[in-house]
C-alpha cells in the first residue's frame, strides 16, 4: 500500500495590462500613502536646487529678499508669479506629506505590530492632515488670509 499525496493547488499569477487593469484596481488608503510618500520624496529631491535658491535669496540681504518676493508677485524666467506660487505649493505638499507619512512609518516601526484597522485609519489621517495643512498654507501663500 502506497500513500498518494495530492499536489496542492498553486496560485496563478499573471501579468497585468496597465491600461485595462489599473483603472479598475481599488488601492487601499495605505497604498496611496505609500505611493505618495515615494512621489513626495522624489519631488523634494528633484526640486532641491529650487529650494536652495529660495533659501539663499531669502536670507542673503534685503535686496535679494525683495527679488525673492518679486518672483512670487510678477514672475521670473517667462513664468508668471502664480506658476511660482504653485511650484512652492507643490513643495509645501511634498514636505508635509513626506513628514507626516514618515512619522506614521516610524510610529508603526516603534509599535512592532500593525493591524489592518490601524493601517487604514492612520493612512486616512495622513492623507487628511497633509491635504488640510497644504490647503491652509496654500490659502496663506495666495494671500486669501
Amino acid at each position: 500500500m502506497t500513500d498518494t499525496v495530492t499536489p496542492r493547488q498553486r496560485a496563478e499569477f499573471r501579468n497585468i495590462n496597465a491600461f485595462k487593469d489599473l483603472p479598475t484596481y481599488r488601492l487601499p488608503p495605505a497604498g496611496w500613502v505609500s505611493i505618495l510618500h515615494r512621489i513626495s520624496g522624489a519631488l523634494m529631491f528633484v526640486l532641491m536646487p529650487f529650494v536652495i535658491w529660495l533659501f539663499d535669496v531669502s536670507v542673503s540681504s534685503e535686496i535679494s529678499f525683495a527679488r525673492f518676493t518679486a518672483v512670487f508677485d510678477s514672475g521670473m524666467l517667462g513664468l508668471p508669479g502664480v506658476a511660482w506660487k504653485l511650484l512652492a505649493l507643490v513643495l509645501i505638499w511634498a514636505f508635509l506629506h513626506h513628514l507626516i507619512a514618515g512619522l506614521r512609518h516610524l510610529w508603526m516601526d516603534i509599535r512592532h505590530s500593525v493591524d489592518k484597522e490601524f493601517g487604514r485609519s492612520s493612512a486616512v489621517a495622513t492623507l487628511a492632515l497633509g491635504s488640510g495643512l497644504t490647503l491652509v498654507l496654500g490659502l496663506k501663500l495666495f494671500g486669501l488670509y
